[in-house]
């Protein structure tokens, strides 16, 4: 059939199992498609496949921007949005190809002011393909009519696919069959196919191919009254037989080049090129003209090197590029290899669910968006993870507190991929230190947004578009941005056990950030307890209180108690560090015993404030605030996730309400988990009662408007901690569609949301699966959603592979080595690659 040999079938009443070349195929409902009658129909069109792949029947041109992001090819060093072949930046089409790390600096008077903004790069236009008949008008999908045959991403090996019929005016019907992928194996590689083949007639096709370094960013539309040109056009030309183009950003000076190595080919045969090479600046055309027959078919093949100056210890990419295509052994060969790394891949990372078919498909989708952002060639890179991935220009490309969400992810299945996110952020520690120094603080404070070298990238002053006016833009105010940083030192220490780590870069990291906090919190003469002023919280829709002229929050709650969670864990982490790592580490930064002492004591006094029922105030004063008629707004504006921007458009202000963008308060329980805040508060000298976390967690759902896509991945979280399954399996669901059905109204396009995608895979670990990483062993607690069957996965802690099976009433675990685990509250002892069934009551 359309997938190979069926290799094995099995079926259980309306349940069928299918091995179809070694891929495990499930139908969950054989009656709903039609019996087996209905599956074979299925198996022809490959439908039947859609748990592993993302696939568009048509072609619409109002969500075409947000379909190329999801159809976006990568492999973590580069990655190329899913647009079309024959389309070019326009209304409609965005190609666009990005490199980790790529940013470059530009200043722009707006409104006439002056402002300096770095920006992630869209570099090189590799694919553009498109035909003609008998030297008419080159196709082109906005202007010609054509239909969709078949457009598909396939995760499991990278593959972008698309056949369609194009119609001509003359009653010509043309069919065009294009195939892409950006190569796992070798992270300078891609390569597309493209073919032609006359249905009704005869006649002179020409294919031209491009590869156009005259790129400027507009992915963005509210950045377009910025200064976008990056790119100088450097150079262009055919070396040998290679066509290829050089260019360098302006600014940071990054030299990239993309040569290429195209093959034709009739039915199927490799035919001389008759080639025809135009070559302007910054762009180089190749065309391919050959006369056909109905039926038969014309194509090319099209193999592309990219390099710059910077990565891999390239210091001549032209020269690197060249001598890798000539040892290339074409497009075929580099695409096998690039499908048996992506096999390596999903034997690692894949999450496999029973009774949930979209569930499924959405969760891979989200594993393979996250491994073409960062993969296994992030260790050579010096990169982090950029909130919207390599898919887009929103946020400029920049770093930002997401990695919160996706770290113990890359930390339980590929460490050296985390290690060098945490190496991203250690080599701009000396950055850090100079923001904390010149802001009256010691310590490393990291930038809110953090690009290309660790300065602050936030702008300190925003234009709202609404009123025309600049206005003071607060959003660097969100220090816990440093939390987040050391939050994912402690997690890939705990998930690892890498001590060498933080004998060295960790503990540096992690305590420079603790000196951070020492001196930002300061002591209340009157109480006693230590205050920490001038923060924002994860919740952007308070800046300030509504009387005050200067920026910022005093007490932010979940700033407060994840300080004293960094300070709990300072000391455990001192404990792993041998006397001579600790002298030579307090050395280099002159740490002192007594500098710890003081973070126990700023510890053991720290301040909150907490109503008599239990409700942990947001921020000093935020009990005070307004309450907003949530129903009147949303009967007026439907879609109310901005209320920011609708309050501001009625001349108010959300500092004013008790409103929020997301969770913040009870963001810390997501992180630290809810025993561990309970014993924090409990500690400092506080009260609290046995039901109070479901009461903050009603009292806070009830007033935040999840501005956010990464609110409903909290709340889902604290949802199913509580008993809440359903509503935690409603916020989830939203969460986990955000990205596929595009709910915020077209941000996909301007570049997926990590956070958002990397919370939702864990989501399905930790809060249905049950799994802990936080613990000294490995933890269990499942609970599953009612329909699914099973879910079944691998992780590795302390060095330890597991292999993990959760059905409804049992769980089966092995480990490659003896391992202690915690199942429920009880303890179990694995021998290696022993198999342990343990019984298990369903939660939901």
């Amino acid at each position: 059939g359309k997938f190979g040999m069926v290799l094995g079938v099995a079926r259980e009443g309306n349940i069928m199992d299918l091995r179809i070349n070694g891929a495990d195929v499930v139908v969950e409902d054989v009656e709903e498609l039609g019996g087996i009658a209905g599956i074979n129909e299925w198996f022809k069109t490959g439908l039947i496949d859609d748990q592993w792949s993302v696939s568009y029947p048509d072609y619409n041109t109002e969500p075409e921007k947000s379909r190329e992001a999801l159809l976006t090819t990568g492999n973590g060093f580069f990655a190329t949005r899913g647009a079309i072949e024959e389309t070019r930046a326009g209304d409609f089409n965005y190609p666009g190809t990005y490199m980790a790390g790529l940013y470059n600096r530009r200043k722009s008077k707006v409104k006439n002011k002056w402002i300096e903004n770095e920006d992630f790069v869209n570099f090189i236009h590799w694919t553009f393909t498109t035909f003609r008949i008998n030297e008419g008008e080159w196709f082109d999908p906005n202007k010609h009519c054509f239909e969709i045959i078949h457009r598909k991403l396939d995760f499991r090996d990278g593959l972008l696919s698309r056949k369609i019929r194009v119609f001509g005016g003359d009653g010509k019907e043309t069919i065009v069959t294009s195939l892409r992928y950006v190569s796992m194996a070798d992270p300078h590689i891609a390569g597309m196919s493209y073919e032609i083949m006359p249905v009704n007639y005869s006649g002179t096709i020409e294919i031209k191919t491009a590869i156009d370094g005259n790129m400027i960013n507009s992915g963005v539309d509210r950045y377009k009254e910025l200064d976008q040109h990056h790119l100088d056009q450097d150079d262009q030309g055919i070396a040998g037989r290679y066509p290829y183009v050089s260019v360098k950003t302006n600014q940071s000076l990054i030299s990239l080049v993309v040569a290429s190595d195209i093959e034709s080919y009739m039915d199927g045969s490799p035919v001389q090129n008759h080639e025809n090479h135009k070559v302007v600046k910054g762009k180089v055309s190749s065309v391919y003209r050959f006369a056909l027959g109905s039926g038969q078919t014309l194509g090319i093949t099209k193999t592309v090197a990219i390099y710059n100056n910077r990565d891999f210890n390239c210091n001549n990419p032209l020269r690197d590029a060249i001598a890798r295509l000539e040892k290339s052994g074409g497009f075929y060969a580099e695409k096998e290899m690039s499908r048996q790394e992506w096999d390596n891949i999903w034997q690692e990372a894949d999450i496999k669910i029973k009774g949930d078919r979209y569930a499924q498909k959405l969760v891979r989708m989200h594993i393979y968006h996250l491994m073409i952002t960062a993969s296994e060639f992030h260790k050579h890179l010096d990169a982090g993870i950029p909130a919207r991935g390599l898919h887009g220009e929103a946020y400029r490309g920049h770093i930002f507190w997401d990695e919160l969400y996706i770290f113990p992810f890359y930390a339980s299945h590929f460490p050296e991929t985390a290690r060098s996110v945490l190496m991203y952020r250690y080599r701009r520690l000396e950055e850090a230190t100079r923001n904390a120094a010149s802001n009256g603080y010691k310590g490393a404070m990291f930038p809110w947004q953090s690009g290309s070298n660790g300065k602050e990238e936030t702008q300190v002053v925003h234009l709202n578009p609404i009123s025309g006016e600049w206005g003071d833009d607060y959003s660097s105010l969100q220090r816990h941005i440093s939390i987040a940083v050391a939050y994912n030192v402690w997690m890939y220490f705990n998930v690892t056990y890498d001590v060498s780590f933080i004998n060295t870069y960790g503990g540096e990291l992690f305590f420079e950030i603790c000196r951070f906090w020492a001196s930002k919190a300061k002591r209340n003469k009157t109480t006693g307890r230590f205050e920490i002023e001038e923060v924002m919280g994860p919740d952007e829709f308070h800046e300030k209180l509504p009387e005050s002229e200067k920026g910022g929050l005093t007490n932010n709650a979940y700033t407060n108690i994840m300080v004293v969670w960094l300070f709990s864990k300072a000391s455990s982490m001192l404990k792993h560090i041998d006397v001579t790592h600790k002298k030579a580490l307090f050395g280099k930064i002159g740490l002192t015993d007594d500098e710890v002492d003081e973070w126990r004591v700023i510890q053991k006094n720290m301040a909150l404030s907490i109503s008599d029922d239990g409700i942990i105030e947001q921020f000093n004063g935020y009990f005070n605030l307004k309450e907003l008629d949530w129903d009147a707004y949303e009967k007026k504006y439907g879609n109310i996730h901005r209320m920011d921007r609708i309050l501001k458009a009625e001349g108010k202000s959300p500092d004013e309400y008790k409103v929020s963008k997301q969770a913040d308060t009870l963001m810390t329980f997501y992180n630290i988990d809810p025993n561990t805040v309970t014993s924090i508060v409990e500690e400092i000298g506080y009260k609290l009662p046995k039901n109070y976390l479901e009461k903050n967690f009603d009292y806070y759902i009830n007033r935040c408007s999840h501005g956010s896509t990464l609110s409903r991945v909290v709340h889902a979280f604290i949802a199913s901690q509580i008993g809440k399954n359903e509503l935690s399996w409603n916020l989830y669901i939203e969460a986990l569609k955000s990205d596929y059905v595009d709910i915020q109204g077209g941000t996909t396009a301007e570049g997926i949301h990590m956070g958002v995608m990397t919370g939702t895979v864990l989501l399905a670990l930790t809060a249905y699966a049950g799994l802990n990483l936080k613990g000294e062993i490995l933890a269990f607690n499942p609970n599953l959603p009612k329909h699914w069957r099973e879910i079944s996965f691998s992780c590795t802690f302390h060095g330890i592979n597991f292999n993990v099976r959760v059905l409804s009433h049992h769980i089966i675990l092995k480990a490659n080595k003896n391992a202690k685990v915690l199942i429920g509250n009880k303890e179990y002892s694995l021998n290696a690659d022993a198999e342990v069934k343990v019984a298990i009551s369903n939660k939901a």
